[in-house]
């Protein structure tokens, strides 16, 4: 049976909480990575194949693809907080299963325990091809740190 929750989009003020935290990160844009989709619990990113994000071997280097893991599960558990609220991460573990190749990556971050203090979320990132065809090439879990918004200064 099909997860439909995976097609749930998250209300359209969590949507603009969520990416307009992710238009602050630095290294996201510096990656050229951009915010797919953002449900309760689950959000993507997706990196696009570019030179800039390589290894010598022309694969999508492990820590363009990690970084992108972190923030999608990041970000995923930021969906389930208040507005007051903040994530950081406190580890995650990466498996790297395949040559991350395709036309871009798609990672996904999905909540599998939240938490009023710790969240742990599961991620999947996928070397997407540009005939649609899928391919798993990392997996890991991840913990986070609910934290408060820091004040306005």
């Amino acid at each position: 049976m099909e997860d439909r929750t995976q097609y749930e989009q998250a209300s359209p003020v969590v949507q603009k909480r969520i990416q307009d935290s992710f238009d602050l990160q630095g290294l996201m844009s510096h990656l050229g990575a951009r915010i797919t989709h953002v449900g309760p619990g689950r959000v993507h990113i997706v990196l696009p194949a570019r030179p800039e994000v390589t290894q010598q071997h022309g694969y999508v280097h492990a820590g363009a693809t990690s970084a992108v893991a972190d923030s999608a599960g990041g970000y995923a558990a930021l969906t389930l907080f208040d507005e007051d609220s903040e994530v950081l991460t406190v580890e995650y573990k990466i498996n790297l299963l395949a040559p991350a190749a395709g036309d871009h990556l798609e990672a996904v971050g999905t909540v599998l325990k939240p938490g009023r203090t710790l969240t742990v979320c599961q991620l999947e990132v996928y070397g997407v091809r540009v005939d649609g065809t899928r391919k798993l090439v990392a997996n890991g879990q991840q913990t986070l740190i609910r934290i408060s918004r820091p004040a306005a200064e």
